[in-house]
């Protein structure tokens, strides 16, 4: 799709896999469809690892750079729910809920209003500090919220081609060029949404610009990067799971594949619910269990999270978020677990749902992996196939085949057998 060609016009002097990942150095003979497209710069702006929530940022301490730097967001509060959060909280809520980089979300700050580093732009309104004129989301968290949907469409709208041309303000219209990584296209992405191309030009000049802005703060993101390595490797696969639900128990499989961060995110995400007798949010005697040993390394609001190398970091390896799990029998944060050891019960804790549920997504290296495409989420040999929207899908094992509805419908029924 980056290059305007079908598959099937791609060849390569090897045998190319139907799934997976490609090895490094992997000739592919692609056709030229574009020689005669304008497109954007070829230039990489920003590595992957510094847009998404990754290794390049598991040691980052939020709290500490935010107070050396000693601005005006060191002494921010605002309210948010029931409780007032601070200026380094709020950035650290979105980072490891979107899983964007909070480097990245400190220097637009700092770009939009010169909080982080200094006192405030005097021209910077404090109910829309990000620029964002929209009565539904007032103050800097919920602006947070929208630069991270903009910062998530950008990054996953190019990672499963869907996202292919910048659409400016004024109507224009630019093709993106096919060899930027997906970590440059959202930061295009976003200005593009908000600039005409001029001016868009001039915010991602890499000397007086964004990008200048980000080193400033941050030193040299190529560097970490190089330390890093790629996010995924090419001989990733998921390891073993298990259906996130007792033996025997009934539950239905109410959502296919969709976003597992607001509705820009990867559609990282399945959803499940258990057998009820009402309907809506209920309370729920079902549990929850671990896909696959690991640690508890978050536990809270609604959520548990599940680090699989168990190293105390989010940031790295195979990581699974559960959503909605209720307050009572809540797993602890630093908890080992087994695979089957109860998480807690479902519920419509965290987050928007209409019903009990249990919302269930993976991430490796920070990235949300899509469910049902190149690397298809597999729970006791069931693999996830995407459907033709949002939440649509199956699930399949064997000839079996198991139909998402958010209904909770016979097709959908599954239950984990003895042994899986």
């Amino acid at each position: 799709m980056h290059f305007d060609v079908a598959v099937s016009e791609i060849t390569s002097t090897v045998n190319l896999p139907a799934t997976g990942f490609l090895n490094p150095g992997t000739l592919l003979i692609i056709p030229n469809s574009l020689s005669q497209v304008t497109t954007t710069s070829s230039m990489k702006i920003i590595p992957d690892c510094e847009l998404v929530y990754s290794p390049c940022a598991q040691s980052f301490n939020i709290e500490q750079y935010v107070s050396t730097k000693g601005g005006y967001l060191s002494t921010f509060h605002e309210p948010l729910s029931n409780v007032t959060i601070t200026g380094a909280e709020g950035v650290k809520r979105m980072a490891f809920g979107s899983s964007i980089n909070p480097r990245l979300l400190l220097t637009f700050i700092q770009y939009y209003t010169r909080w982080v580093m200094g006192q405030p732009n005097p021209d910077v309104d404090k109910s829309y500090p990000l620029g964002y004129q929209n009565p539904s989301f007032v103050g800097l968290y919920q602006q947070l919220r929208l630069l991270d949907r903009d910062l998530l469409a950008g990054y996953y709208g190019w990672r499963d081609g869907t996202l292919t041309v910048l659409t400016f303000p004024d109507g224009s219209t630019m093709r993106l060029d096919p060899t930027l990584n997906a970590g440059t296209v959202s930061l295009l992405y976003f200005f593009s949404k908000h600039l005409n191309y001029s001016d868009w030009l001039t915010a991602l000049d890499p000397k007086t610009g964004f990008p200048a802005l980000f080193s400033e703060m941050f030193d040299d993101p190529w560097v970490r990067a190089q330390e890093t390595g790629p996010l995924f490797p090419p001989d990733m696969t998921q390891p073993p799971f298990i259906l996130p639900f007792e033996v025997g128990a009934l539950w239905a499989f109410t959502g296919g594949p969709h976003p597992a961060w607001e509705q820009e995110s990867a559609f990282a995400a399945l959803d499940f619910a258990p057998a009820a007798d009402a309907s809506g949010c209920v309370d729920s005697n079902a549990w929850v269990v671990a896909v696959a040993p690991g640690l508890i390394v978050r536990s809270g609001d609604g959520f548990v999270v599940l680090d699989l190398d168990r190293d105390g970091f989010e940031q790295t390896g195979w990581v699974v978020l559960y959503q909605h799990i209720a307050t009572k029998d809540r797993i602890s944060v630093n908890t080992l677990v087994n695979a089957g050891d109860h998480i807690g019960h479902p519920s419509c804790e965290g987050g928007t749902a209409t019903g009990t549920n249990l919302h269930i997504a993976r991430k490796y290296n920070g990235e949300w992996v899509s469910a049902g495409d190149q690397l298809p989420f597999v729970m006791s040999g069931w693999t996830a196939h995407a459907g033709i929207a949002a939440y649509k899908g199956t699930l399949t094992k064997g000839g079996q085949t198991i139909t998402a509805n958010q209904t909770g419908t016979a097709v959908s029924q599954i239950k984990r057998q003895a042994g899986e």
